[in-house]
């Protein structure tokens, strides 16, 4: 499976996610764990999602930088 970045942020109700490589694709959680195992599935459904629809399923090309 390939590897694409996502962006966990802190938020007043808990935790968000997102991949900048796939617009469209987010999530959240109560705790990291539960926002890292929702945008997990998310992503798997996303992906899915586009290759039933036919649409080209984009290579990750963000990286992070630290």
């Amino acid at each position: 499976m390939k590897k694409y970045l996502v962006v966990i942020e802190e938020t007043n109700a808990g935790y968000s996610a997102y991949s900048p490589d796939l617009p469209g694709c987010v999530s959240t959680g109560h705790s990291r764990q539960e926002v890292q195992k929702n945008m997990r599935e998310a992503i798997e459904f996303h992906l899915e999602g586009m290759r039933l629809e036919g649409l080209h399923v984009p290579h990750p090309t963000h990286i992070p930088s630290m």
